[in-house]
């Protein structure tokens, strides 16, 4: 038989380069395994953390494209449970392996241990990772990823440093989540940090070469301020955003909310006789108040003589002359996308609940976890996948098909800033308007489709973005990474709140895909929590359309009541409470018996009697969230 040459060579060079690249993609193994220790973290305060076996920080990462992940994470806590999730990643195929917990997952219980296993085959450039648990990773667990392309970046650089930004609280998540989602602080305002960091500390100091280009590969890995950094003296080259090469674009100060990422270039001066300030700024605009021992400001030490004097704080005329990501060109130009096949428009609103707490909405729903994880909803539901209603009411669940262009579509109701992150995709920000003040009475100016700026023929593009006050946005992509796929505000504060949706992207094509299955391990993760990982949203595999006993949002106040209203009656009926309690007391002093042992026998709960120090209450009458941080 005659072999065709022509048909052959090239296949045999295809399978050459294939058998090659995967000759060259490595296997990193990691295991980890959470703790509690005291740390430093500031230099001015001792508080516990979360490590990794034992030590602070946790690691950063290195690997390159079409490398495999493997993190054995075992949940070394006593009391709490535990996930993971690699921002950024878009885990085309894998969509188990992205880790918020009652989304793609079961949260791993203490003494467990769940296998992370994905290649990483659509991504390189800066990603981080971190819990996606009751904020655990405001407590210290997350650490940078960076991933290598497999040929050379798209430009030139002589050395390469990972920046990791956030903000930082003596307080560890659990005391201040009791302060802040609470009737007592009827109007949500945000704990406030003490202090902002760097690379896991303060006045870090970075020694420099002379005449040298440096790659800095910078985070925002807080969960709640934007900041503002900039190098005195020295301009930036923005050339990556959240693992989006762009066209080159030069600018002296970022602005970078939380789980944003920037590389830039910076060229070092020939002199060495002079040292520069690092400065990073809170967004303070995001404070509900600012303590008078709140420094704003941070300064870190760019050394070229590193025996020289560190530099003072570099201050700047301007702090609206930072860079507009808007204008930002992806180095590829993808065009516009074509006009939506599905529009999903959704209102963001801070508002209280019955029982006088601050939560987040999106259209009226507060999210509200489900019974099952969603992602195993959409595994275990056949046809009915293809309804929302199987995934709970109190959700915010949209299904999409495969392949269609989705437009979100966010009116920002709310006077605050807020960044949103959407997993398992990179989106076009085909629009974003200015941001509108209540004080001078511009009220909220959701996005008009008949009345908008022209939209951009080259997109920026990127996974997390920020909606200005009483403003809006608009973002297009593509469905063509089926899975279930979380987009949430990635201030932890207000993920807490409820400020979600989910996205269930081609439900049929995941249940018909092998690497889309549950593992072993998966199912018994949720096990060994006490979780189903078949069933909707109230647990059901039945009837999937049966929603009774799902889980749902506190009752709405009744017409009539003012937040300031239930907080009112709330303390009125405390004092009414306390006032029987002492009557009962100086009533029965004959009785010895505890105040704890009264309290029970006026069949209350000790614990949900609380002294409140009413001077602490904010007696503003504006009902905004500008009022001050009660403690």
């Amino acid at each position: 038989m005659k072999v065709s040459t022509h048909h052959f060579l090239p296949s045999l060079l295809v399978a050459l380069w294939s058998w090659a690249t995967v000759a060259q993609a490595a296997t990193h193994t990691f295991n980890w395994t959470t703790g509690w220790g005291n740390y430093n973290v500031d230099g001015n305060f001792e508080r516990p953390v979360i490590t990794c076996n034992g030590e602070f920080p946790w690691p950063d990462l290195k690997v390159k494209r079409g490398d495999r992940i493997q993190v054995y994470l075992t949940n070394g806590f006593d009391d709490r449970n535990t996930s993971l999730h690699f921002h950024g990643l878009s885990q085309n195929g894998t969509n188990m392996m992205d880790g918020p917990e009652m989304i793609t997952q079961c949260p791993i219980a203490p003494g467990d241990t769940m296998l992370y296993n994905f290649t990483i085959d659509d991504n390189d450039g800066t990603y981080w990772y971190h819990s996606h648990t009751g904020g655990q990773y405001q407590d210290g667990m997350k650490g940078t990823l960076v991933v290598e392309p497999e040929d050379s970046l798209p430009f030139d650089y002589d050395e390469e440093v990972v920046v990791q930004l956030a903000e930082w609280y003596y307080d560890n998540v659990d005391t201040l989540d009791r302060k802040f989602m609470n009737v007592y602080n009827p109007t949500g305002a945000e704990p406030i940090p003490q202090n902002l960091i760097i690379n896991n500390t303060r006045n870090m100091t970075w020694n420099v070469e002379p005449d040298t280009t440096y790659l800095l590969r910078i985070v925002n890995t807080g969960g709640f301020v934007s900041q503002y950094f900039w190098i005195e003296d020295h301009d930036m080259t923005v050339v990556e955003v959240d693992g989006v090469y762009v066209e080159k674009n030069t600018t002296s100060m970022l602005y970078i909310t939380v789980a944003q990422r920037y590389s830039v270039l910076i060229h070092t001066k020939n002199d060495t006789s002079k040292n520069y300030a690092i400065m990073q700024k809170f967004d303070d605009t995001m404070l509900d108040v600012i303590p008078n021992d709140l420094m704003l400001n941070a300064t870190s030490y760019m050394m070229y003589d590193k025996d020289g004097e560190k530099p003072e704080q570099s201050y700047v005329d301007s702090i609206d002359d930072f860079l507009d990501d808007f204008y930002l060109t992806p180095l590829d130009k993808v065009e516009l996308y074509e006009d939506p096949d599905y529009t999903i428009t959704v209102d963001v609103v801070m508002d209280n609940l019955k029982n006088g707490v601050n939560y987040a909405f999106f259209n009226n729903l507060t999210f509200t976890a489900p019974k099952v994880p969603t992602l195993m909803t959409a595994l275990s539901a056949g046809k009915d996948a293809l309804n929302p209603l199987v995934y709970g009411t109190n959700t915010n669940a949209f299904v999409l098909k495969k392949d269609e262009i989705i437009e979100i579509v966010l009116n920002n109701n709310d006077t605050g800033k807020h960044p949103f992150h959407l997993h398992g995709h990179i989106f076009q920000l085909v629009d974003r308007e200015r941001g509108y003040d209540d004080a001078i009475g511009e009220g909220p100016h959701p996005f008009d489709p008949e009345d908008h700026n022209p939209f951009p023929d080259y997109p920026m593009m990127r996974d997390t973005v920020y909606v200005n006050p009483q403003s809006s946005i608009v973002l297009r992509f593509k469905a063509d990474n089926p899975g279930v796929w979380f987009f949430h505000c990635h201030i932890e504060w207000h993920l807490k709140q409820g400020l979600a949706l989910l996205l269930i992207e081609a439900p049929e094509e995941m249940q018909n895909t092998e690497s889309q299955q549950l593992t072993d391990n998966h199912k018994q993760v949720c096990e060994n929590v006490g979780l189903s990982w078949e069933g909707n949203a109230a647990g059901n595999t039945n009837d999937f359309l049966d929603l009774v006993g799902q889980n749902v949002q506190v009752a709405n106040i009744p017409d009539g009541f003012t937040a300031k209203g239930i907080v009112a009656m709330t303390f009125s009926c405390l004092a009414g409470v306390l006032g029987l309690i002492s009557l009962s007391t100086y009533g029965l002093m004959g009785v010895k018996k505890s105040e704890e042992e009264i309290i029970r026998d006026l069949g209350m709960d000790p614990d949900a009697v609380e002294k409140v120090d009413v001077s602490d209450i904010n007696s503003d009458e504006d009902s905004s969230r500008t009022s001050k941080n009660i403690e």
